[in-house]
């Protein structure tokens, strides 16, 4: 009929995402992030996170 709409709660259509295998996911060496320091500031949405390597080798991650 004439004014009548589809009043239909199907949600538009969205690609599939596809993940990528842990051979294509990007590489970064330490030495390159860190350079010749032991502690790197990152900064993601918005709050600041302190990502170190310890004494052990490892790398420690804080908010």
């Amino acid at each position: 009929m004439p004014g009548d709409h589809d009043m239909s709660t199907k949600q538009p259509s969205r690609p599939a995402v596809l993940a990528k295998s842990v051979d294509e996911t990007r590489r970064l060496d330490s030495r390159d992030l860190f350079g010749p320091d032991r502690r790197v500031r990152i900064v993601h949405g918005g709050e600041t996170y302190l990502l170190q390597i310890t004494r052990q080798g490892k790398l420690l991650l804080t908010k």
